[in-house]
This record gives C-alpha cells, sequence and structure tokens, in this order.
C-alpha cells in the first residue's frame, strides 16, 4: 500500500503577512485544505499522515521521528514550509530530515494545502 506523508508548518504559527504566501490564507484555511487533501489522498488509496511541525529546533527532531514510524513512499512538503523567505532555515531542516530519515521517499512540493494529492501523485505510480 503506497503511503504519503505531508508535511507542514502548525498553521497558527504561520505569518500571513508574508507576502510570499497566497492571498486569502489564514490558519482556517490551511486546515481545511488539510483536512481535503488527506481525503483526497484516501481516495486514490493511499495511506495519509500529517505531521505539523514548529518553526523552531524541534522540526527537525519531529520530522526524523515520524519518519522513523513507518516508511513512507512519497514526503509532500508544504508551501509554508518553504515559500516565505524567513522559512528557509526551516525548509533545510526538513529536507535533510528526510533525506536522512525517508532515502527511498520521493518527495513533492505542494502550492497550497488541498493540492497536495496531486503534488504526491506526480511521483507516485498510478492506482
Amino acid at each position: 500500500m503506497t503511503r504519503v506523508l505531508l508535511i507542514g508548518q502548525v498553521p497558527e504559527t504561520v505569518d500571513f503577512t508574508s507576502p510570499a504566501l497566497p492571498p486569502g490564507m489564514s490558519a482556517e484555511t490551511i486546515h481545511a485544505g488539510i483536512a481535503v487533501t488527506l481525503q483526497q489522498m484516501a481516495d486514490r488509496g493511499w495511506v495519509a499522515d500529517s505531521l505539523m511541525i514548529r518553526p523552531d529546533e524541534t522540526a527537525g527532531p519531529a520530522v526524523a521521528q515520524k519518519l522513523a514510524a513507518a516508511t513512507y513512499d512519497c514526503v509532500v512538503i508544504g508551501a509554508g514550509v518553504r515559500m516565505p523567505p524567513p522559512s528557509l532555515k526551516l525548509f533545510e531542516t526538513v529536507i535533510n530530515a528526510v533525506h536522512r530519515g525517508a532515502p527511498g521517499a520521493t518527495i513533492a512540493f505542494n502550492t497550497r494545502p488541498e493540492d497536495s494529492a496531486d503534488a504526491a501523485a506526480r511521483w507516485l505510480p498510478a492506482g
């Protein structure tokens, strides 16, 4: 069975004033988008897990712990982790933790929470 991990930033910790984020984003829209994408992944027959990290020193260990608990075919890293320039160090931390913890997994990037299933599908075999 195909297993996908979605990594995002805890929505309540996102700086929504950043011009790098799409207009209209809020903690509520992110939570709703995550719910949509997890359902889309389940509809494709995938086992989908979500990991929301804080933009601090706990991020790397949280990713490492999650990856040690299961084997993932694809890891989707959310736009909020990688788009705003102040998140660059967080993004690097996540990429390095995924690289070490899931060396066989493909890595995908979404543009909004609700397109994470499509991002994973670009790298996972159909069916």
